[in-house]
Protein backbone atom coordinates (compact mmCIF):
# COMPACT_ATOMS: atom_id res chain seq x y z
CA UNK A 1 0.00 0.00 0.00
CA UNK A 2 1.29 3.41 -0.97
CA UNK A 3 0.49 6.59 0.92
CA UNK A 4 -1.17 8.94 -1.58
CA UNK A 5 -1.73 11.82 0.83
CA UNK A 6 1.18 12.19 3.29
CA UNK A 7 -0.44 15.22 4.93
CA UNK A 8 -3.57 13.23 5.81
CA UNK A 9 -1.51 10.25 6.92
CA UNK A 10 0.56 12.25 9.41
CA UNK A 11 -2.48 14.22 10.63
CA UNK A 12 -4.35 10.96 11.21
CA UNK A 13 -1.36 9.47 13.02
CA UNK A 14 -1.19 12.56 15.24
CA UNK A 15 -4.91 12.22 16.07
CA UNK A 16 -4.50 8.51 16.85
CA UNK A 17 -1.50 9.19 19.10
CA UNK A 18 -3.22 12.01 20.97
CA UNK A 19 -6.45 10.03 21.38
CA UNK A 20 -4.65 6.93 22.65
CA UNK A 21 -2.60 9.02 25.05
CA UNK A 22 -5.74 10.46 26.67
CA UNK A 23 -7.47 7.08 26.79
CA UNK A 24 -4.50 5.42 28.52
CA UNK A 25 -3.89 8.41 30.81
CA UNK A 26 -7.53 8.61 31.92
CA UNK A 27 -7.97 4.86 32.45
CA UNK A 28 -4.74 4.45 34.43
CA UNK A 29 -5.22 7.50 36.68
CA UNK A 30 -8.98 7.72 37.29
CA UNK A 31 -12.01 5.51 37.86
CA UNK A 32 -14.12 4.85 34.78
CA UNK A 33 -17.58 4.43 36.25
CA UNK A 34 -20.56 3.51 34.09
CA UNK A 35 -22.75 5.33 31.59
CA UNK A 36 -25.26 5.98 34.38
CA UNK A 37 -22.68 7.00 37.03
CA UNK A 38 -19.78 8.43 35.08
CA UNK A 39 -16.42 8.54 36.78
CA UNK A 40 -13.71 11.11 36.10
CA UNK A 41 -12.12 8.89 33.42
CA UNK A 42 -15.31 8.44 31.41
CA UNK A 43 -15.36 11.73 29.45
CA UNK A 44 -11.64 11.82 28.49
CA UNK A 45 -11.81 8.14 27.52
CA UNK A 46 -14.81 8.65 25.26
CA UNK A 47 -13.31 11.77 23.66
CA UNK A 48 -9.93 10.07 23.26
CA UNK A 49 -11.63 7.08 21.66
CA UNK A 50 -13.54 9.31 19.26
CA UNK A 51 -10.33 11.15 18.36
CA UNK A 52 -8.59 7.82 17.73
CA UNK A 53 -11.41 6.63 15.45
CA UNK A 54 -11.33 9.94 13.56
CA UNK A 55 -7.56 9.60 13.17
CA UNK A 56 -7.92 6.06 11.82
CA UNK A 57 -10.52 7.23 9.28
CA UNK A 58 -8.21 10.03 8.12
CA UNK A 59 -5.24 7.65 7.96
CA UNK A 60 -7.16 5.09 5.90
CA UNK A 61 -8.31 7.85 3.57
CA UNK A 62 -4.68 8.82 2.97
CA UNK A 63 -4.15 5.49 1.20
CA UNK A 64 -7.10 6.01 -1.17
CA UNK A 65 -7.34 9.73 -1.96
CA UNK A 66 -4.59 11.71 -3.66
CA UNK A 67 -3.42 14.66 -1.58
CA UNK A 68 -0.65 17.16 -1.18
CA UNK A 69 2.73 16.55 0.38
CA UNK A 70 3.68 17.76 3.84
CA UNK A 71 5.02 21.32 3.68
CA UNK A 72 8.39 22.31 5.08
CA UNK A 73 8.20 23.04 8.81
CA UNK A 74 8.89 26.66 9.79
CA UNK A 75 10.31 27.30 13.26
CA UNK A 76 9.97 31.10 13.25
CA UNK A 77 6.16 31.20 13.80
CA UNK A 78 6.38 28.50 16.48
CA UNK A 79 9.07 30.35 18.39
CA UNK A 80 7.51 33.84 18.22
CA UNK A 81 3.95 32.76 18.99
CA UNK A 82 5.13 30.65 21.94
CA UNK A 83 7.27 33.55 23.16
CA UNK A 84 4.30 35.94 22.85
CA UNK A 85 2.03 33.67 24.89
CA UNK A 86 4.69 33.14 27.58
CA UNK A 87 5.34 36.89 27.78
CA UNK A 88 1.60 37.53 28.11
CA UNK A 89 1.41 35.13 31.05
CA UNK A 90 4.44 36.60 32.81
CA UNK A 91 3.63 40.26 32.12
CA UNK A 92 -0.08 40.22 33.03
CA UNK A 93 0.42 40.95 36.74
CA UNK A 94 3.30 43.46 36.69
CA UNK A 95 2.29 45.53 33.62
CA UNK A 96 -1.45 44.88 33.35
CA UNK A 97 -3.85 43.61 30.71
CA UNK A 98 -3.29 46.35 28.14
CA UNK A 99 0.51 46.17 27.94
CA UNK A 100 0.57 42.36 28.24
CA UNK A 101 -1.86 42.16 25.33
CA UNK A 102 0.43 44.50 23.39
CA UNK A 103 3.40 42.22 24.05
CA UNK A 104 1.37 39.20 22.93
CA UNK A 105 0.17 40.80 19.69
CA UNK A 106 3.44 42.45 18.61
CA UNK A 107 5.76 39.54 19.46
CA UNK A 108 3.42 36.99 17.88
CA UNK A 109 3.09 39.13 14.75
CA UNK A 110 6.86 38.87 14.21
CA UNK A 111 6.29 35.17 13.59
CA UNK A 112 4.42 35.87 10.36
CA UNK A 113 5.92 36.23 6.93
CA UNK A 114 5.15 39.95 6.82
CA UNK A 115 4.78 42.53 9.59
CA UNK A 116 2.86 45.76 9.08
CA UNK A 117 2.84 48.18 12.00
CA UNK A 118 -0.52 49.72 11.13
CA UNK A 119 -2.35 46.37 10.88
CA UNK A 120 -0.75 44.98 14.04
CA UNK A 121 -1.56 48.16 15.97
CA UNK A 122 -5.21 48.04 14.87
CA UNK A 123 -5.35 44.38 15.92
CA UNK A 124 -3.80 45.25 19.28
CA UNK A 125 -6.32 48.05 19.97
CA UNK A 126 -9.29 45.85 19.03
CA UNK A 127 -8.01 42.88 21.06
CA UNK A 128 -7.18 45.02 24.10
CA UNK A 129 -10.61 46.68 24.05
CA UNK A 130 -12.36 43.34 23.55
CA UNK A 131 -10.39 41.77 26.43
CA UNK A 132 -11.16 44.70 28.69
CA UNK A 133 -14.89 44.77 28.00
CA UNK A 134 -15.41 41.00 28.06
CA UNK A 135 -13.13 39.92 30.91
CA UNK A 136 -12.91 42.95 33.18
CA UNK A 137 -16.30 44.60 32.68
CA UNK A 138 -18.46 41.68 31.51
CA UNK A 139 -17.13 38.78 33.59
CA UNK A 140 -15.73 41.02 36.36
CA UNK A 141 -12.43 39.14 36.50
CA UNK A 142 -9.86 40.85 38.71
CA UNK A 143 -7.27 41.48 35.97
CA UNK A 144 -4.94 44.42 36.54
CA UNK A 145 -5.48 46.97 33.77
CA UNK A 146 -2.51 49.29 34.26
CA UNK A 147 1.05 48.56 35.43
CA UNK A 148 1.41 47.92 39.15
CA UNK A 149 3.63 51.00 39.65
CA UNK A 150 0.76 53.32 38.58
CA UNK A 151 -1.26 53.93 41.73
CA UNK A 152 -4.41 55.56 40.28
CA UNK A 153 -5.16 53.82 37.00
CA UNK A 154 -7.37 56.06 34.82
CA UNK A 155 -9.07 52.98 33.34
CA UNK A 156 -11.38 51.16 35.75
Amino acid sequence: MKIKSPKDFWAGLMFVGTGLFFVVWAVTNYQMGTAVRMGPAYFPTVLGGMLTVLGLIIMLGSFAIQGEAVAKFHFRPLIFITLGVVLYGYLMKPVGLILATGALVYVSAFGGHEFKWKEVTILFVILAAFSYFVFVKGLTLPFPICPSFIENCPIR
